[in-house]
């Protein structure tokens, strides 16, 4: 493994689709209950809600950030109702434990969900304890990935030098501003089209499409 990154004191981590496998599916739960919420909010039929949905994703990074600076939405209140979801298709992960363990430095985690989710996740896989702190949406001042303010606003709280740090992301795109600030990259494939980078992929130093086996890779080869 190249020098630059064997050398990094900061693991700096995304949580959905990067720390559990995207064949959990959590998130075809959390898009079920936010088409729901819009149809409530906005009385529509599912097909017309799910293009705002889809809408406010692409242009506002999270379809929470929409929905707040096109109609007043409380994110407490959205967030509560779409990560009501049944957690059992996540288990415990021992491989990544391990991995976990044997990494030396620093190890954070850096998501768009909220607190309360990230924790339940986090406890489901069994590695909750691995972890120095979690920067979540409301941290981030309800800016989403890949805004860089959220980026500047995390290494300033973690009081982190970017250039130290690595950062695992499975949406290609979060990777940009990790890059532009010095960060080495780790991109997580899951052959989802909105994690995908297409064709420019110089922001993105490694990429894998399992976090666990590369994890427990690198360590192994650098205990």
């Amino acid at each position: 493994m190249p020098h630059k990154i064997r050398d990094k004191k900061v693991w700096v981590f995304d949580l959905d689709n990067t720390l559990y496998p995207a064949e959990c599916n959590l998130f075809q739960q959390i898009d079920v209950h936010m088409g729901e919420f819009i149809q409530r909010l906005l009385s529509l039929d599912p097909i017309e809600a799910r293009k705002i949905q889809k809408k406010y994703l692409v242009e506002y990074g999270t379809t929470l950030k929409g929905l707040m600076a096109n109609h007043d939405v409380d994110p407490h209140d959205f967030l509560d109702k779409v990560h009501n979801i049944d957690f059992s298709p996540i288990q415990k992960d021992v491989r990544l434990r391990s991995a976990l363990e044997r990494l030396d430095g620093r190890k954070l985690v850096f998501t768009n969900a909220d607190l309360q989710y990230s924790e339940q996740v986090l406890d489901r896989l069994g590695i909750a304890d691995q972890f120095e702190g979690i920067f979540d949406i409301h941290a981030a001042d309800l800016e989403p990935k890949p805004k860089l303010a959220s980026y500047e606003k995390f290494a300033r709280t973690f009081e982190i030098d970017p250039t130290h740090a690595v950062m695992f992301e499975d949406m290609a795109q979060n990777l940009i501003p990790a890059h532009s600030l010095g960060m080495s990259t780790v991109w997580i494939d899951t052959g989802s089209e909105w994690g995908d980078p297409g064709q420019d992929k110089d922001h993105i130093h490694y990429e894998t499409n399992s976090l666990s086996s590369w994890l427990d890779s690198f360590t192994k080869d650098n205990s």
